[in-house]
């Protein structure tokens, strides 16, 4: 009788070496559809209870539940981010075919800083500090911009599929997560939180941020008030940081331009109401969601940008997010584990 080449445990060895190959290259082959797994997790996590409602209290069909929550989701989110996109490319198309009024702003503001600051060319050097950093921004951002359909498409196919068999789902992913029963329920509660905090409560202080900061711009005479409006809400997802670099420019416009009064009032709007609506609004949602401190926000938006694209401003956070939530665990699951023995040792 021939004995076998390897033992038992050999054979799990090499078995757990091909899965682990496999694995990898996978994780490689997939690598530029990552948003679009992370946008899964996302969407699944905010129409979850929709989707249960639906099947379960109104006894609608599980495919015609997933069909009618895809083409909601895809008015209410996925329609105004491409009607915003649309927007921002029409205005740069209009600025590359008439830059005058770019190159007169930045005139006076080089005659008023001359005068007043005694550095003629402040506007140029701030320009040539800063080029090469969002000269790389931009050009990730535009990359990230060109692979989005493909990322909602393969997004919205596996949501179809999950929220189809959303119990078989989530059963296998408590069956795989290395926690417990009680564990997983408090991850998954965090995750919920952690989502509905960076995605719907982020988006209302755009919003709000964005309309506030379009209202300030018509009453003291900004042009375009409504796109500045827009880029507001876009840059409101960095915390603090982000309105100040569109109303301060302007104020220094205003005030070269020798609108004194516009220009500190704008000043006053913009740090009085825009700036203080960020904090009141985000210390009501960290009370009733989730908390995510703003520290978080910042380095999750750095590195979400270089890898997501204009979705890194959402899906950084979350990242950076959901791995803090998982230390979190392992060092209760830890913690347990060593009381565990602690008892065990003692009898």
């Amino acid at each position: 009788m021939n004995h076998p080449v390897f033992s038992q445990k050999e054979r799990n060895i090499i078995i757990l070496l091909i899965v682990i190959a496999l694995g990898l290259i996978l994780l490689y082959a997939t690598r530029g559809i990552y948003g679009a797994f992370l946008g899964t997790l996302v969407m699944y996590t905010l129409f979850r209870k929709l989707n249960i409602f639906l099947i379960e209290q109104w006894r609608w069909p599980k495919p015609l539940s997933a069909v009618i929550i895809i083409l909601a989701s895809i008015f209410i989110i996925v329609l105004p981010f491409f009607g915003i996109g649309s927007m921002l490319v029409k205005k740069a198309m209009q600025l590359q075919q008439d830059p005058a009024w770019i190159n007169q702003m930045i005139d006076a503001i080089n005659d008023f800083a001359g005068d007043k600051l005694g550095k003629p060319d402040l506007v140029k050097e701030q320009i040539e500090a800063s080029a090469a950093f969002f000269g790389t921004l931009l050009t990730s951002v535009l990359g990230g911009a060109a692979n989005v359909f493909i990322e909602i498409t393969v997004m919205y196919f596996i949501l179809y599929f999950l929220f189809v068999n959303y119990r078989g789902f989530e059963r296998g992913v408590i069956h795989y997560m290395p926690f417990d029963e009680q564990q997983a329920s408090v991850f998954g509660t965090e995750l919920k939180n952690i989502t509905y905090s960076n995605i719907v409560g982020q988006t209302v202080i755009a919003i709000v941020q964005g309309g506030c900061l379009a209202l300030g711009f018509w009453i003291f005479g900004v042009r375009d008030a409504l796109f500045w409006g827009v880029i507001c809400a876009i840059l409101s997802f960095v915390p603090l940081l982000g309105p100040p670099l569109i109303f301060v420019p302007a104020a220094l416009i205003l005030l070269s331009q020798g609108q004194t009064w516009q220009a500190v009032g704008l000043l006053v709007w913009g740090f009085g109401l825009v700036i203080n609506i960020d904090n009141v609004l985000r210390f009501i949602i960290n009370k009733k969601v989730g908390d995510i401190h703003p520290l978080i926000t910042v380095v999750g938006v750095i590195i979400g940008l270089p890898l997501f694209g204009i979705m890194g401003l959402v899906y950084g956070p979350l990242l950076l997010a959901y791995f803090l939530i998982a230390v979190k665990v392992y060092k209760t699951n830890k913690r347990l584990s060593l009381r565990k023995a602690q008892l065990e040792d003692r009898q």
